[in-house]
């Protein structure tokens, strides 16, 4: 999942929110996550659940087959973000919380805390409030741009913002493959970070 699911996914949890946000792309491997204060660590270890469970579910491998042949390995990283899309287009069916006053919300969290994020986290912070990512990903241009950016990052090698003709023409499924996977991945979510909660 991308990064809307996941700060959804840490539920009220503040400071679960920021772990599970800065999980990837920071270098945060094997047990190093352990430098972080407790409750970061709780959303650090949760964002790796979702991921396992994320990657094994039937109904993204289905997600990721229909774009195998012309992505190959970068077919996860599409469907999460097309399952982002999906969640912010929807928005409504999963929080009472307008989605512009969720993302104002946490992107105000990350600048209050910005002294404890990774480097590249708070690279990104700017970036990331300036264009209201989490706001933009419930449109298609929104999520075109975010391929664009992605495809960017590969060096124009993935081909990525390719995929927006297969998310146009394969809409209604894989939205239908949304809304059940991330039925499941809810409730699984919900379950481990409780449990996770009184391990740590």
């Amino acid at each position: 999942m991308n990064y809307l699911a996941h700060i959804y996914l840490s539920e009220d949890h503040e400071q679960v929110t920021i772990g599970n946000f800065i999980a990837d792309g920071n270098g945060i491997t094997g047990k190093s996550y352990q430098k972080f204060p407790k409750a970061i660590q709780v959303g650090i270890l949760l964002h790796r659940q979702i991921d396992t469970f994320t990657d094994a579910h039937p109904t993204v491998k289905q997600s990721k087959k229909r774009l195998h042949k012309n992505y190959g390995h970068y077919s996860g990283i599409i469907v999460d973000i097309f399952y982002d899309h999906f969640l912010a287009k929807n928005w409504s069916n999963y929080s009472d919380v307008p989605l512009e006053d969720y993302a104002q919300k946490f992107y105000t969290l990350l600048q209050t805390n910005y002294e404890n994020l990774p480097e590249r986290t708070q690279y990104l912070l700017p970036y990331m409030t300036k264009g209201n990512w989490l706001v933009t990903y419930a449109t298609i241009d929104g999520i075109e741009k975010v391929l664009i950016g992605m495809d960017n990052r590969t060096k124009n090698l993935s081909n990525m913002q390719l995929s927006i003709t297969e998310l146009q023409t394969h809409y209604n499924a894989f939205e239908a493959e949304f809304t059940s996977f991330f039925e499941d991945l809810c409730q699984f979510s919900h379950t481990k970070l409780n449990t996770i909660l009184k391990t740590i």
